[in-house]
């Protein structure tokens, strides 16, 4: 297992916590807390060694096509696709009350 911390600025608001995928699954689980300070901080929990790059291409992607809302995501990771682990990020986001 690789722990991978990431933060990206992040805007307050009116988010609420929230939950996509399902851990147990064998896929992928995606949950978001609302915080006060303008950061976006990650942490994802994964399976796959040396995919560190990875979740930062990806995280980069989702910034520059959507503002990032404050607070914590916490992802926990069996070996997704890309595709998904954005499916589902896009998600907890969206369910969060964030576009």
């Amino acid at each position: 297992m690789e722990k991978i911390e990431l933060t990206y600025p992040g805007t307050a608001g009116k988010g609420r916590q929230a939950l996509a995928g399902v851990v147990g699954s064998g896929d992928l689980e995606v949950l978001f807390r609302p915080g006060s300070v303008a950061e976006l901080s990650i942490v994802v929990r994964t399976s796959v060694d040396g995919s560190t790059l990875r979740w930062q291409r990806l995280f980069d992607r989702i910034a520059t096509a959507r503002r990032l809302p404050a607070g914590q995501l916490v992802v926990h990771d069996f070996g997704a696709t890309p595709g998904v682990a954005r499916l589902r990020i896009e998600q907890v986001l969206e369910e969060a009350d964030y576009e």
